[in-house]
């Protein structure tokens, strides 16, 4: 029955009217990034030799609807699930995991900025909800207290596609305490730092600001967007905890990667195993080899995706508990464990061919592998966080 609530995974979901909205607005947005990643594709090379996206994939992301995915009704956005983003986000990864991590922190940050107070929202999205934010989430700032808000100064490393923003949602330590204030393009500078082994096209250069004043309508403290305690918020994304979400950002991209990854090996060993009869042809030992290879290695892409799926399903589900919140970050994590390995293993029985410098593969086995290095996807942290609440729960019971 149309407007029956249907259950979700660990509670009362939306209605079957919400739900039609929410498969037409994700097949929207897939269809969107299928467009991107045949631009994206093209531009993969001069991504990464000029180490930052090109500005018309950029423009491309920003009309697709990536950055106004969370941004509050209110102000133009869609304040839209976590669900939608998966397969979008993939399927940029497939063919850029560099255009994916954009997209996916682009729509993250808007998500962050909702938790500022009503006229700094205002502010950032006075042009509307596509305003690119960009974001310094370590405290490596320092932020004192003056009339009408604050003196804020800082280096940050690491800011995703900084050279195209239009805003920066940086966390300073004010005292004792670690606030995020948005800052205007204007007012920051940037240093050309980013030289890395994978993700080239992210263009994570480091961000500077000296003395700028950010007014308290700018401001919010960390742990409101920790806890989940939004401003006056309506939507359930704008409820979620961040740690049960936040590893999804970074685990998209490379969910997208590992199928890139996956299908670039597929085509090669398709024609190898194709080819010539007789002498050169591949042995019987080195089919089942490739066989059980491709068969692991989407294994592991498959129960990755399954467990990203989950997390999104549950955050969209609204009332995630503490325990919850662990499993989510456990979940990103390991999902991230299981892509690495799973573009490893393709990588590893490819050749020599997918080592040169040409190679789609290496340049996908690179950009998962930097990926999985950033603090979002240890495991550690999640580990930690899920294992604890089980047993607490279990001496409770």
């Amino acid at each position: 029955m149309a407007g029956q609530d249907r259950l979700g995974p660990d509670g009362p979901g939306m209605s079957e009217d919400a739900m039609t909205q929410e498969t037409q607005e994700r097949s929207s947005l897939v269809a969107g990034a299928r467009r991107i990643a045949g631009l994206a594709g093209k531009r993969t090379a001069e991504a990464e030799q000029q180490r930052r996206l090109s500005p018309d994939v950029v423009r491309a992301v920003l009309d697709a609807g990536f950055a106004a995915h969370f941004v509050p009704v209110a102000h133009g956005g869609r304040a839209a699930t976590f669900a939608e983003l998966v397969e979008p986000v993939a399927v940029l990864g497939e063919a850029c995991a560099s255009t994916a991590w954009y997209a996916s922190l682009t729509a993250s940050l808007g998500r962050m900025a909702a938790y500022l107070p009503q006229e700094g929202r205002a502010e950032l999205w006075s042009d509307g909800p596509d305003a690119l934010i960009v974001g310094a989430l370590m405290p490596l700032g320092r932020a004192e207290r003056t009339a009408g808000g604050w003196q804020v100064s800082g280096t940050w490393p690491f800011v995703s596609v900084v050279d195209h923003s239009d805003w920066a949602l940086v966390c300073a330590m004010a005292g004792q305490e670690p606030w995020f204030f948005a800052v205007p393009r204007e007012a920051y500078g940037i240093v050309d730092s980013w030289y890395p082994m994978g993700m080239r096209g992210t263009g994570s250069n480091t961000l500077v600001l000296d003395g700028v004043f950010v007014p308290d309508g700018r401001s919010c403290t960390r742990a409101a967007i920790a806890s989940g305690l939004g401003p006056g918020a309506e939507a359930i994304c704008h409820t979620v905890p961040m740690r049960a979400v936040n590893g999804l950002a970074f685990a998209l991209p490379m969910l997208g990667a590992a199928r890139g990854a996956a299908a670039v090996w597929t085509s090669w060993i398709a024609a190898k195993l194709a080819g010539p009869t007789g002498q050169n042809a591949v042995s019987s030992q080195d089919r089942v080899l490739y066989e059980h290879t491709l068969a692991r290695a989407t294994g592991e892409i498959d129960a990755a995706q399954l467990l990203l799926e989950r997390v999104a399903a549950v955050a969209d589900a609204g009332g995630v508990t503490a325990e919850l919140v662990g499993r989510g970050a456990r979940d990103c994590a390991l999902a991230a464990e299981l892509l690495t390995a799973a573009t490893d293993r393709l990588f590893a029985s490819a050749g020599t061919r997918a080592q040169t410098e040409d190679s789609p593969l290496q340049r996908l086995w690179r950009d998962v592998h930097a990926a999985a290095s950033h603090i979002g996807l240890q495991f550690g942290p999640g580990a930690t966080l899920y294992a604890g609440e089980l047993l607490r729960r279990s001496n409770d019971g």
